[in-house]
């Protein structure tokens, strides 16, 4: 008798009965009703494949064992069955019902809620589960986004402990804690960040030395001096790994009487920083640099509005305001441009992709949508964090001390070729998938209608960027080395290298070394978890706020932009970055067929043809603010009667865990409240 194959991966279930089973190398398989044995979505199993037919490219498999549990907690609505309480989950791959206990009182049918998990069920027994939150009524958009938040573990609230270490904390600088440090307060020295920031963890100087060369300094907030290792406050950090940022509203990493108090370079104050100093050829090239323990005081708090403004030369009075910071302003978007030309050179890509933001009223109701547009500023301060990232790592790298780097790698021949094949409709032929081939594709399609679609498509072909204690290098930034040491304040990985860099300076890494180098192999792997965990928050609570703007707009046109293809169904784009669903069911003619290599749905008995990238005019049929879900119709058409849409209707990835994201997951991972990123 032939041996079974045996396999290990991610179970995915499809909430219709069946599965699939995502292995840790090789195809994914497909799982039969009723042989998960007892798995629930996104649990780590063992199965066996039972049936394989190479030319079909499909594999039959079934569950032999659940390793590992991936649904601890489970969110939902309550319900009321034959007097017992039970849990419908917001996610509709989960089983249809959780019973619950507990002994709260007044519990009632129709709440928002998470229970943790206390038995997953099997044979004749429900799936159990404790009452741990009530979130509000279910059919209220604030439920949905605190259910979010909750099941992605992220948390508003600080502990007592963490509050306390956080009012013991002076909100001016010690005299004992200049010592040591280079005194740059007589410098010129501003942040510039966008309008509505609050927290200010960088700021930038230029200026020559007696050599004519350009010295830039990027100044960052020394938190590490404030958030010490095995604190209360270091804890918590290390649990949060990042602030979340989403409409509105943050959640921060740290409590703001640090980030937007001691730990923000705010203006004609004493602050403690650590400065990467950057001596430049003409040419734009590092000559030599200094990485400092410094003080400073910011001279000014400009915002990202008046320096475009400055640069442009649109007003003569703004420009009268500031005319200590003018020259030094100019000289460095000249600065900046030399350096972005540099990165070009080596291969970094250079992706203009458009980000949405939701405004929001006094309440906290979303009123409109914008998309962010990267000014001449925006650019400048971004060029110069990034110089002072590769500085840090490769400082680090060279002198063979730990660091948590930011790396990106190459993308995986699959996923070349599948780039390969969904440009050549479009008559381009991608011959390398390397920086330099993939930047001349992105010029080819500049100017013209497939700007969009082409540049989308090269960002799903690019991996996931995370943090590692190795140095892999960066891809999408084409640097040998990279880190992230500008944004302490709301990324656990800056603080690391901010430590290790601090025991350094100090001449104590010796004999820290040992343990900083485990806290940054933990860092690593657990920085990488929470954004992750960050981005899917902030992703799907976007997607509420959005529908709630769309509700407003229901019975409008608008004009869109394919963004999606599915067998079921059009991805549409509109209004800025709201993205709705056009079923097929609502196309004219067919029937239609879901070509997946190309991204395709063609019209079997016609000429009808849709493609990612393609633009269109679509009506607003329906949106629901608890859902996310936003439908489309075409002018004139007739709504498609709503039914349950999953995410595995979205083309599966082979290795989840390692998804393409956006620009920000390329290298910049978080956006700023105000615009700003890193």
């Amino acid at each position: 008798m032939k041996e079974l194959q045996k396999l290990i991966g991610i179970y995915q279930a499809s909430g219709r009965g069946f599965g699939f089973l995502i292995p840790e190398e090789g195809e994914d398989c497909f799982i039969p009703p009723r042989a998960e044995g007892g798995a629930w979505n996104g649990d780590r199993v063992s199965a066996v494949v039972t049936e394989e037919d190479r030319e079909k490219g499909r594999r039959v498999a079934r569950v032999t064992a659940v390793l590992a549990r991936a649904n601890k907690t489970v969110t939902g609505v309550l319900e009321r069955r034959d007097r017992g309480l039970w849990l419908r989950p917001d996610n509709d791959r989960l089983p249809a019902a959780i019973q619950v206990y507990t002994k709260r009182k007044n519990i009632r049918a129709g709440e928002r809620a998470a229970v943790a998990m206390t038995g997953f069920g099997g044979g004749k027994t429900a799936p159990m589960g404790i009452l741990r939150e009530v979130f509000g009524p279910a059919d209220r958009r604030e439920s949905a986004v605190e259910a979010i938040l909750y099941s992605h573990d992220i948390v508003r609230a600080f502990p007592p402990a963490v509050m306390a270490e956080t009012q013991a904390i002076p909100q001016t600088v010690a005299p004992a804690a200049l010592a040591g440090r280079l005194d740059l307060r007589d410098k010129l020295i501003f942040t510039i960040d966008g309008a509505s920031s609050k927290d200010f963890d960088d700021a930038v100087s230029l200026e020559r030395d007696s050599e004519g060369n350009l010295v830039l300094g990027v100044h960052i907030v020394d938190v590490s001096h404030y958030v010490r290792p095995g604190s209360q406050l270091d804890l918590e950090a290390w649990e949060r790994g990042t602030s979340v940022y989403f409409a509105d509203q943050v959640v921060p990493m740290l409590p703001e009487a640090l980030s937007n108090g001691i730990c923000s370079l705010n203006p004609q104050v004493d602050r403690l920083a650590l400065s990467c100093i950057l001596t430049l050829g003409a040419d734009g090239r590092v000559l030599r640099h200094r990485i400092a323990k410094t003080v400073l005081r910011s001279k000014e708090r400009m915002t990202y509005e008046d320096c475009n403004t400055l640069l442009a030369g649109a007003d003569p009075a703004l420009a009268e305001r500031y005319a200590h910071i003018l020259p030094t302003l100019k000289d460095m978007a000249a600065l900046a441009k030399r350096l972005e030309g540099l990165r070009r050179r080596r291969g970094a890509l250079d992706l203009e992709t458009k980000e949405s933001y939701v405004v929001c009223d006094g309440e906290g109701k979303p009123v409109a949508v914008g998309q962010r547009q990267q000014g001449e500023s925006e650019k400048l301060i971004e060029s110069f964090m990034l110089a002072a990232n590769e500085c840090v790592a490769e400082h680090l790298n060279r002198q063979k001390k730990p660091c948590v780097y930011r790396v990106h790698e190459e993308p995986s021949a699959e996923k070349t070729e599948a780039l390969r094949t969904m440009v050549a409709p479009l008559g381009y032929d991608l011959k390398t998938a390397d920086g330099p081939g993939l930047q001349k594709l992105l010029d080819w399609a500049r100017g013209k209608p497939v700007e969009g679609a082409v540049s989308m498509m090269v960002l799903r072909s690019l991996m996931k960027a995370r943090y590692d204690k190795d140095n892999l290098g960066h891809f999408g930034l084409g640097a040998e080395f990279y880190c992230h040491f500008t944004s302490p304040i709301r990324r656990y990985p800056d603080l690391l290298v901010h430590r290790v860099l601090s025991a350094l300076l100090e001449g104590s890494l010796d004999r820290q070394e040992k343990n900083l180098a485990a806290a940054v192999q933990r860092g690593a792997v657990q920085s990488s978890q929470r954004e992750l965990a960050a981005q899917e928050a902030e992703r799907e609570i976007e997607k509420r706020y959005l529908a709630e703007f769309m509700a407003g707009h229901v019975g409008e046109t608008f004009s869109g932009v394919v963004t999606g293809v599915t067998r079921f169904g059009l991805f549409v784009t509109v209004a800025g970055g709201v993205e709705g669903l056009l079923p097929v069911e609502a196309l004219p003619g067919g029937p239609w067929e879901y070509d997946q290599a190309h991204l395709l749905l063609v019209e079997v008995n016609g000429k009808g043809r849709y493609t990612f990238g393609g633009e269109l005019e679509v009506v607003c049929a329906a949106a629901d603010p608890v859902s996310g879900q936003v439908d489309l119709i075409l002018p004139g058409g007739t709504p498609v009667e709503r039914r349950e849409r999953r995410q595995e209707d979205r083309p599966r990835e082979k290795k989840p865990r390692r998804r393409e994201g956006n620009r920000r997951a390329m290298h910049l991972p978080r956006r700023r409240k105000g615009g700003k990123k890193r």
